[in-house]
């Protein structure tokens, strides 16, 4: 399971961590991503970061958000800086598995940027 958290309300311009704990002793095994949804707009990829910390963004994000992971605390964490209205979005949580290609999803933060 994914927990997912951090999200609300910020002024453009702010800042705001989202975090996502997962309940696997194996979280190194999983590459974790970062996706969101915004009203009337298809899912897209956020940010990924692989079982050995490797990282990919979005070219929206690029260079204002950042993922991280602490396989420790089975958690993946974004951060997000110089938010934008645009950014306005359900944010959600992703692992697949490497061994067996299996994937979770949680249960998704809102995060609004406001003018």
């Amino acid at each position: 399971q994914l927990q997912a958290s951090g999200g609300g309300l910020v002024q453009a311009g702010g800042s705001l961590r989202l975090s996502c704990t997962a309940s696997s002793s194996i979280f190194s095994m999983y590459v974790m991503t970062w996706y969101r949804q915004a009203p009337g707009k298809q899912r897209e990829l956020v940010a990924t970061i692989t079982n050995v910390g490797s990282t990919n963004y979005a070219a929206s994000v690029k260079d204002r958000f950042t993922i991280s992971r602490d396989n420790a605390k089975s958690t993946v964490t974004l951060e997000m800086n110089s938010l934008k209205v645009e950014d306005t979005a359900v944010y959600y949580c992703h692992a697949r598995y490497l061994m067996s290609g299996q994937v979770f999803w949680g249960q998704g933060t809102q995060v609004t940027v406001s003018s």
